[in-house]
């Protein structure tokens, strides 16, 4: 299923900043660690559609215990992602909010006007950006099955906690999973959602 269907995307709760839980990375060997004091993984590459180089800003403040990301420019009108609490999600989910957040800049929505929160068009692209960054996590960072159901169960994890009710939780969840079954890779996905929006670079 396109993660453009509408049914998914009218479904999906507006935490696309993809906010961490309690879920562990058994490759990163976090499991001796107490919940709350993780390690902040290295950002992975990430440039804009403009072929800009997209800077990972680490920065207190945020909701407390909570990791979350946004995508902007700062106020050099330099494109950043600002990352929150990080200490507080598992390595898995912190990568895949920095891949969240960096699909943001790839596919140009942070230079198009926002439309308004919580409507078709913004749950859209909350529902591209995470099918970017699954499909990054698997291709690039190799993820199987089992680090999808990490991600998966770290999200429903927040959803719950925040009090979404399950259809949002299990609807955001099917698109990911979707998504990653997805023939092709991470750019061929970004190029097409570009070219729809006639932002494909020559």
């Amino acid at each position: 299923m396109s993660p453009a269907t509408p049914r998914l995307t009218t479904l999906i709760a507006a935490v696309g900043f993809a906010i961490g839980s309690v879920c562990f990375d058994t490759a990163s060997s976090q499991e001796t660690q107490t919940a709350g004091t993780f390690e902040v993984v290295t950002p992975p590459a990430c440039n804009n559609d403009k072929g800009e180089v997209v800077r990972f800003v680490d920065r207190s403040g945020g909701r407390t215990g909570m990791a979350a990301g946004m995508a902007r420019r700062d106020s050099s009108n330099n494109p950043i992602v600002l990352r929150s609490n990080y200490t507080s999600a598992p390595p898995v989910f912190q990568s895949f909010i920095d891949r969240h957040e960096c699909a943001h800049h790839q596919t140009g929505d942070v230079d198009r006007p926002h439309p308004p929160r919580n409507g078709p068009e913004h749950l859209m692209n909350e529902s591209i950006s995470d099918c970017v960054a699954i499909l990054r996590l698997r291709d690039e960072d190799g993820y199987d099955q089992a680090g999808l159901k990490k991600v998966t169960a770290a999200l429903r994890n927040e959803m719950t906690k925040i009090g979404f009710p399950e259809i949002s939780i299990s609807s955001r969840i099917s698109n990911i999973e979707n998504c990653f079954l997805k023939l092709g890779t991470p750019q061929e996905f970004i190029n097409k959602i570009l070219k729809k929006r006639g932002l494909l670079q020559p």
